[in-house]
């Protein structure tokens, strides 16, 4: 596929180099990124690689030097997947079942840092992906260097990742084309003695045929009293005549990861189910009206609140109105009445709008590009209540 969407390999190139003059600027002596085969997005962010089974680490000095870091299972594979040609071996991102390797010699963080320029025993080593950096990477950090200063440094990859370029754009629509077919296709298919998973079934074969990479997210196609997860996995449940349904389908294009959410009533749609499909409908389209360049981000998540709750649907409230996308389809910065950042033009959210209640919950999801006079849709507009015909 020649005109294949995907991000060039100059641009991981600026990528590492802003990152260096960001590392700089924090008085660090290297960056290190670590990543897992489902949160991969800051490895892949610098060197397209992602791991599977096995973690892995890219390793950036303020040279604008980088390595990436695999478990011993990885390094043939990372070779042929990574624009990164400088390629450690470290035993530390091995696999969770803890392999003892006793005839391997690998390599260790010293000689990474040393490759990179690093050297000394007072090292301040900055750390992003924090909350996917595991004990065994961090005693080998503190191992090899135990004068070293270790500090946390995710804000530098939230500032990286927040505004995307042109081409991560294009990435991301393309996602959300291929999920608009599925999206429909799934409609299409949708009757009641069907499960869960058959549905899900249907929702990869479109995305795969129509050129996606992988899923962005394990596909949502819940029903009834399962639509109050916020987070869930689909089941063997059969769709029953008068549930809700609710989709969240995704589709991934060189990492990233768009989706589209909408509930999708079994019958006719009326009573308590109509009057939370329409205030859910409601907030969606009162959070596209507030979302410019330069405004606080909090301002935007304590109107949704007061909305929620001068519309009597405190009790239903579970999380603010956006979160941010890309590589992961929830990735940082989220939108909460704690948020003190201002929206910048160029990022990307998922205004995520999610009512949950005690017997069916519901969302409506789709991606925006902040503007400076407004937000731009990435996907077609959602918005229709589907009302299956039975």
């Amino acid at each position: 596929m020649a005109n294949r969407v995907q991000i060039p390999e100059e641009e991981y190139v600026q990528r590492r180099k802003k990152a260096a003059e960001m590392a700089a600027a924090q008085g660090l002596d290297v960056l290190i990124v670590n990543s897992n085969d489902s949160d991969y997005a800051n490895v892949r962010y610098f060197s397209g690689f992602w791991p599977l089974f096995e973690t892995a680490g890219v390793a950036i000095a303020p040279s604008g030097k980088a390595a990436l870091m695999v478990g011993p299972e990885s390094t043939k594979y990372a070779a042929d997947r990574s624009v990164l040609p400088d390629i450690f071996q470290l035993m530390e991102y091995r696999e969770s079942a803890d392999p003892a390797y006793p005839e391997l010699k690998s390599s260790s963080y010293t000689e990474v840092l040393a490759f990179l320029g690093a050297r000394g025993k007072k090292l301040k080593i900055g750390v992003g992906g924090w909350l996917v950096t595991n004990p065994v990477q961090l005693e080998g950090l503190r191992a090899c260097f135990p004068g070293a200063q270790i500090v946390r440094a995710d804000q530098i990859m939230v500032d990286l990742r927040s505004v995307k370029s042109e081409n991560e754009l294009a990435c991301l629509r393309e996602g959300f084309r291929i999920t608009e077919i599925a999206t429909r296709e799934v409609i299409k298919a949708l009757r009641p003695g069907m499960t869960e998973l058959q549905l899900v079934g249907i929702a990869q074969k479109t995305i795969y045929e129509h050129g996606a990479e992988y899923e962005g997210l394990p596909m949502y196609v819940f029903s009834e009293k399962s639509t109050r997860h916020a987070i869930s996995r689909s089941t063997y449940r059969e769709i029953k005549a008068g549930d809700i349904v609710q989709l969240n389908l995704s589709a991934k294009i060189d990492g990233y990861s768009p989706s589209i959410g909408m509930p999708v009533s079994m019958g006719p749609l009326g009573g308590r189910k109509r009057e939370i499909v329409e205030f859910g409908l409601e907030a969606h389209r009162w959070t596209y009206g507030q979302l410019r360049a330069g405004v606080v981000a909090a301002e935007v998540a304590k109107g949704y609140v007061e909305l929620f709750r001068r519309r009597g649907y405190m009790a239903n409230y579970v999380y603010g109105p956006c979160h941010g996308t890309g590589l992961i389809e929830v990735e940082a910065p989220w939108m909460e009445s704690s948020s003190e950042y201002r929206l910048r033009e160029g990022m990307t959210f998922q205004v995520d709008t999610f009512v949950s209640g005690e017997e069916f919950g519901i969302r409506w999801e789709t991606g925006i590009v902040v503007r400076k006079e407004g937000c731009e849709l990435l996907s077609s507009p959602i918005g229709q209540i589907h009302e299956i015909a039975l």
